[in-house]
Parts: C-alpha cells; sequence; structure tokens
C-alpha cells in the first residue's frame, strides 16, 4: 500500500494526547479493527511511512512492534510488513479523502482550516423558518417525498436564476442534499467505469471523489480548462468540471469571454459542462461576478448550494439543467432518496428573495477575515505565498520548500488541519502547495498561523516529496 493511502485513511491520528509511536498504533489498529485496512494489506516500509507522515523511523517502527506483538499485523524479513489474517477479494473501498476525514474525525482542540463553510445560521435562516412555519403546519394530504424537491423551492430557485439573467423554468431544477449530492447523482447518471471526465488541476476534492467512486479517469487542465478545445479532441471525455468563479482553491475569475468561449465549445461539441457555482455569490464588496455559463448555451448543468453562502448546516442544493436532464436525475436520485428535508426546503424557498441583501451584509466581514489571515501569514510566515483573493473561502498557498502532504501531517500534530495540495490535482501537481480557509473570527485565525508558524519552525521535508495517489483507497 502506497504510504500516503495509509496516511490519508490515518486521519487525525496525531492529534491526541501521549506518544507518537501510541498514537500511530492507535491509528493503524482502528484502521485494522474497523476492516479499512483488510487482511493481508502490505503497509509501507518504515521508512516510507516515516517520511510520509514527517515523524522519524522509530517511531514507526515502535508502533510496528506494538501491533506485532498484539497480532493485529505480521513482520517477516524480505516480504515486508502485512495486516495479519487471510487476504480478502476485492475488499469494499471508502473514502480518505481528508476533506472527509476532517468531518468524520472532529476533535475540539484542533482548528480546522480544512473544510471551509459557515459555522453559524444567519438570522434571515432562523426568520425563514419561522415565516414557513404556518404554512407546514397547514400541510395536509401530504407525505412530503418529492424527490425532484418541492414545487415551492424549484419555483423560487427558477426565478433566482431569472434575476440573474438566465431564463429557467421550474421544469429545469433539481433540489439536492447540498452541493455534494449534486455531483454525486451527475456522475451516476453521467459517467460508466473508464470514461474520461475533464477537471481542472487543482480543484475541488469532493468533485474528484465523486468522480474516482464511479472508477472515472480523470484529465487534468489548468483552471478555467484552458485547453479544453484540444482536450476534447484528444481524449473524447464524457463530461468536463469547471469552477469558474472564485475557483476552489485557487480563488481565481474566469472572464464573460472566456466563459463563453469554454459554453459554446462544449455545446457544439456534444460535451455535458458542469458549472459549480456554489461559491459563485461569494464576491467581496465591488466586486461584480461574470455572468454564469448557462447564459452562454443551454446545454450547460449548473450546480448551486445554501451550504456555503448561508449556513454548513443548511443541507439545500440544487442542478439547473434541460428538462430532460432534470427528469433523468429525479428518476435516479428516488432510488437513493426518495427527498430532501422538507422544512428545509420551505424555509430555503422564504430565503433566496433575501440571499442578495444577506451575502452583501457578509461581504465586508468575509473580506475582513480574509485580509487578517493574510497579515498574520505576512507577519510570522513571511516567506509563504498567499496571494490575495476577490471572494470565495480560501487561499491557495505555495510552501517555500518540502511538500504539502508531509507539513500537513506536521500541521496536525500542532493541532491545525489544512489540506496538501497533492490531494486536490489529479494531474500529480501541486505538491508544494496547501489550502487554508479564511471563515474563522480573527482572534482564531490568529492561534491558527501561530500553531502554523510552530509547525513550520520544526518541519523537517522528507528527503523524497510525497505525491498524490488516488482519493479512494480500495
Amino acid at each position: 500500500m502506497d504510504p500516503i493511502n495509509v496516511t490519508e485513511l490515518l486521519g487525525r491520528w496525531s492529534a491526541g494526547r501521549g506518544p507518537l509511536y501510541a498514537l500511530l498504533a492507535a491509528g493503524l489498529r482502528r484502521l485494522i479493527d474497523d476492516g479499512e485496512l483488510s487482511p493481508g494489506t502490505p503497509l509501507p516500509p518504515d521508512r516510507a511511512l516515516a517520511a510520509a507522515l514527517a515523524v522519524g523511523r522509530s517511531t514507526v517502527v515502535a508502533a510496528y512492534d506494538l501491533l506485532h506483538d498484539e497480532g493485529r499485523i505480521v513482520r517477516r524479513q524480505g516480504s515486508g510488513t502485512r495486516v495479519a489474517g487471510t487476504p480478502q477479494v476485492n475488499p469494499p473501498g471508502t473514502t480518505s479523502e481528508p476533506m472527509f476525514l476532517d468531518l468524520l474525525e472532529p476533535r475540539s482542540e484542533v482548528i480546522s482550516l480544512a473544510c471551509a463553510a459557515p459555522d453559524r445560521p444567519p438570522a434571515e435562516l432562523t426568520e425563514s423558518y419561522a415565516v414557513m412555519l404556518p404554512a407546514l403546519a397547514a400541510t395536509t394530504e401530504d407525505i412530503g417525498y418529492y424527490p425532484a424537491g418541492h414545487p415551492v423551492l424549484r419555483r423560487a430557485v427558477a426565478e433566482y436564476y431569472r434575476g440573474r439573467g438566465v431564463p429557467t423554468e421550474p421544469a429545469h431544477i433539481l433540489v439536492t442534499t447540498g452541493g455534494q449530492q449534486a455531483l454525486s447523482l451527475l456522475a451516476r447518471a453521467y459517467l460508466r467505469p473508464g470514461d474520461r471526465v475533464l477537471v481542472e488541476a487543482p480543484t475541488y476534492p469532493g468533485a474528484l471523489e465523486t468522480f474516482r467512486e464511479q472508477a472515472a479517469v480523470l484529465s487534468g487542465l489548468p483552471p478555467g480548462l484552458d485547453g479544453f478545445a484540444a482536450a476534447v479532441r484528444e481524449h473524447r471525455p464524457a463530461i468536463a468540471y469547471v469552477i469558474p468563479t472564485f475557483h476552489n482553491p485557487t480563488g481565481s475569475v474566469l472572464s464573460a469571454l472566456a466563459r463563453r468561449r469554454l459554453a459554446e465549445t462544449a455545446a457544439a461539441v456534444g460535451i455535458p459542462l458542469i458549472d459549480d457555482e456554489v461559491l459563485a455569490e461569494l464576491g467581496f464588496p465591488g466586486h461584480q461576478t461574470p455572468p454564469p455559463l448557462a447564459a452562454f448555451a443551454d446545454t450547460v448543468i449548473t450546480i448551486g448550494s445554501l451550504s456555503k453562502s448561508v449556513w454548513g448546516g443548511l443541507r439545500v442544493g440544487w442542478i439547473r439543467a434541460a428538462a430532460p436532464v432534470i427528469s433523468k436525475l429525479a428518476r435516479i436520485r428516488a432510488v437513493h432518496d426518495l427527498g430532501g428535508n422538507l422544512p428545509a426546503q420551505l424555509a430555503a424557498a422564504e430565503l433566496l428573495p433575501r440571499l442578495d441583501d444577506l451575502l452583501r451584509r457578509q461581504a465586508p466581514e468575509r473580506k475582513m477575515r480574509h485580509d487578517h489571515l493574510r497579515a498574520e501569514l505576512a507577519r510570522r510566515l513571511p516567506d509563504w505565498a498567499a496571494p490575495p483573493v476577490e471572494g470565495g473561502q480560501t487561499l491557495w498557498i505555495r510552501l517555500p520548500y518540502g511538500d504539502g502532504a508531509s507539513f500537513a501531517q506536521a500541521a496536525l500534530r500542532h493541532r491545525v488541519s489544512i489540506l496538501a495540495g497533492s490531494g486536490l490535482d489529479s494531474s500529480g501537481g501541486s505538491e508544494s502547495s496547501v489550502r487554508i480557509h479564511f471563515l474563522h473570527p480573527p482572534e482564531t485565525l490568529s492561534t491558527a498561523v501561530d500553531r502554523l508558524a510552530e509547525a513550520w519552525r520544526t518541519y523537517r521535508p522528507p528527503s523524497r516529496p510525497a505525491t498524490a495517489p488516488p482519493a479512494l483507497a480500495m
């Protein structure tokens, strides 16, 4: 097994109390006992795992020795280290993507700069729930199953796009449980094992995980899918995925001219183009966002969500596409999910007409936190390259030396979680980059930077940079 696969499965292994070898043994023990590392699975050599985890070789040796004494692993000269037991045939795969592990293994002492979303519901959301309660209380003869979404919210989302200059009817809208489910539905609808997907390199790691889950082959292009036409001729992809506004993770914004060219080219060659607009409304004061890609071609498939713009716990998203596409997606969703949370949809329908005012009110605060984080980084870590952005939620930072994967391990031991760039880049690049978000209050961001600075002071990169494996560990 690649040492980076094990590193990602381990998640926040070093964030507890006690000697590092005992924490590492506990993390590996959990993976073995839970079946994440199945019997017969080869484990990385001592030196390779130590380099990936940015620890001394003696730490790995001591952890392996402890697990060997417990009978959980087998160590033989010349044949390496393996999980004890009879190997399984085609063991089930689970996610090892650090962003998801950050959610699955929360620790109160760790400041998470990995998964970005608003951490408290605004007053507008609670007010929207209060407004919709009478309608909910008056509901009769309605079991509440709407695989395509409640008609009230579908109308509200359609009106939202019409207000942005994109003609839209309710039949063009499928309501989802957040943007992540939207990606999953599209992957199921369009991808078969071996299909090619054009993605930006780097890009949102949740999208990469979703496409890999369908056994797709990923081809990376620069942000904005630069070189799209040539890549289509070479690869004949099944779909293409782009984040043109406040690109995750770099924060770049594609110009209106480039959007038109991309959308029209995709329509001309018949390639479904997915426009991820989850971050599109998060501009700082004064920023004018270009129109959605759907304004330039009817064939564009658009993803939206309220989880990043309003509150992470508001799991309401949508897909905007041609009516036949929406009908197909609704049939797929019905098998996996009879319908989303109805009260949340009714509240979202009340909230959408107020969304612009809410985001304008919040924009100065987001800008202030962005500026504060960059100022703290410049003060404590002046060698780090952290370019400013015009909106969104994250900074894309280039480290002066070393690699993001091993430094993320060092940062975790100092109680900060960050995302290594290699996990966001299907091309195998971005090893020297990390992604962090700026949504925390200023005092929390200052504490996080202090911890990162201390981690950087003691960081010793491995002799060979870590590279990104497939994010779905089998």
